[in-house]
């Protein structure tokens, strides 16, 4: 009982957080470094700190890095967003989730100190991760940027000890600009003066950005691939990295996906770039071992979902929402969808994506869209809306209630000896909400 008297409190206090500010997002410095400093400025005060920007596959690269410097034997604070199932998943205190008295701790001081000045919830909150990792003893802090760069929460850090770009696509344009140039830019901004910088795999225009930030600031740059590159190893449980100092032949993590091999690549160069921490090779091998990222490629193959869909059924898990992360699904799924084992998608989204252009890789591979809601969130967009962008791609665009009746529609669709392949995609809310019916949640 106490437990969850604990969690309503937590969930009672980030309630009232959300009301301080009316704009969900509005990117600036200058409310939480009053905050900070009001905090005693507990950001100054840190373990060293990786910083891992970018659009897709900073969280994986999080996760990788995290488990490789777990592996070495190192305490490790780390803060992601967004949660899936539980807000506590954001913050992680010397390599465990914040407990929910920890938690709520932390906010109501952050609450005290804000005084009811305006302020966005992930403002507030990203002060109360800091002030977490500013008093448990650990020797890192993993900081993943929430969007952009330059105007984020997080980016008040002012020494990491080392940066990460990963590649840099297309999103958020409300908020950062339509052209990928002006995009780069505010990703480039969390580079700092001396600091060394890994860049991900990006388009040219990107490229070109990034470098002429890191050569102002004279940030040490390493890029993929002039200065560090990954390619498939012999064996197909097997990759090979290799920079300017060593070749080394390295199990393939375990999250589904070629481009997870760029991700761990760049947790490799991140960690090879600095000197403070050290890393072993074994620790690379058993971190990439150990590494597990919920609701990436993820094949949910337990609880009440699966069980709707026919025997042999497949159902699988994935939050990716712009076109970038639909050509990687694609590329994951062409082999997939035959006359035998036809693909579906169920997909919710957000206001403001490009649902079409996320929807058009599957142009010619999946059977059906069943557009959903996602249950919760204020800005999602209607699944009419999702339905109708299906079609604008070329896609048969229907609506279903929810994510079960969408597995039952599918599963009646599905012809005896067919079993069908299930793709749920297009919000990490929406994959939060499949966890939860599935049971699992994030430890």
């Amino acid at each position: 009982m106490a437990d969850k008297a604990n969690n309503h409190k937590t969930d009672r206090i980030l309630g009232r957080l959300l009301e301080l500010h009316p704009k969900k997002i509005d990117l600036s410095l200058g409310r939480i470094e009053t905050l900070l400093a009001a905090l005693g400025d507990p950001q100054k005060k840190l373990p060293p700190v990786l910083h891992i920007g970018g659009t897709n596959g900073k969280g994986s690269v999080a996760a990788i890095a995290r488990a490789v410097l777990e592996a070495a034997g190192h305490r490790v604070h780390v803060y992601t967003s967004p949660h899936l199932v539980r807000f506590n998943e954001r913050i992680r205190l010397a390599g465990l989730l914040v407990g929910d008295d920890q938690l709520a701790e932390l906010l109501e001081e952050c609450e005290r100190a804000n005084a009811g000045r305006p302020i966005t919830f992930f403002e507030i909150t990203t002060a109360a991760a800091f002030l977490g990792f500013q008093r448990v003893p650990a020797d890192a802090c993993i900081v993943e940027v929430g969007l952009g760069g330059r105007l984020d929460a997080t980016n008040v850090i002012p020494d990491p000890l080392v940066c990460g770009i990963s590649p840099v696509h297309l999103d958020h344009q409300a908020f950062l600009g339509n052209r990928l140039a002006d995009i780069a830019a505010e990703k480039a901004g969390i580079i700092k003066a001396g600091v060394p910088v890994v860049v991900s795999r990006q388009p040219a225009a990107v490229e070109r950005v990034i470098r002429d930030v890191a050569k102002k600031l004279r940030a040490p740059i390493r890029s993929c691939p002039a200065d560090w590159r990954v390619r498939p190893g012999k064996l197909e449980q097997e990759f090979i990295f290799e920079d300017r100092m060593a070749k080394i032949l390295l199990p393939r993590p375990h999250l589904a996906g070629e481009h997870q091999l760029l991700n761990a690549g760049q947790a490799v160069a991140m960690l090879r770039a600095q000197s403070s921490l050290k890393v072993t090779e074994a620790a690379l091998r058993a971190g990439l071992d150990w590494a597990r990222w919920p609701a990436r490629l993820q094949m949910i193959d337990s609880g009440a979902l699966c069980e709707l869909l026919p025997d042999g059924g497949e159902l699988w898990l994935d939050g990716g929402h712009n076109r970038a992360a639909g050509k990687v699904l694609r590329r994951f799924f062409r082999n997939v969808e035959t006359e035998e084992t036809p693909l579906y998608l169920v997909t919710g989204m957000m206001s403001g994506k490009d649902a079409s252009g996320f929807l058009k890789n599957f142009a010619g591979l999946a059977r059906s869209v069943y557009a959903v809601p996602v249950p919760g969130e204020e800005g999602a967009m209607p699944a009419a809306d999702v339905a109708a962008a299906a079609s604008a791609a070329g896609l048969q665009g229907k609506m279903a209630r929810d994510v079960p009746s969408a597995l039952q529609a599918i599963a009646k669709a599905s012809r005896a000896g067919s079993p069908p392949v299930v793709l749920v995609t297009g919000s990490l809310y929406l994959a939060g909400e499949v966890l939860r019916l599935s049971g699992m949640t994030p430890e």
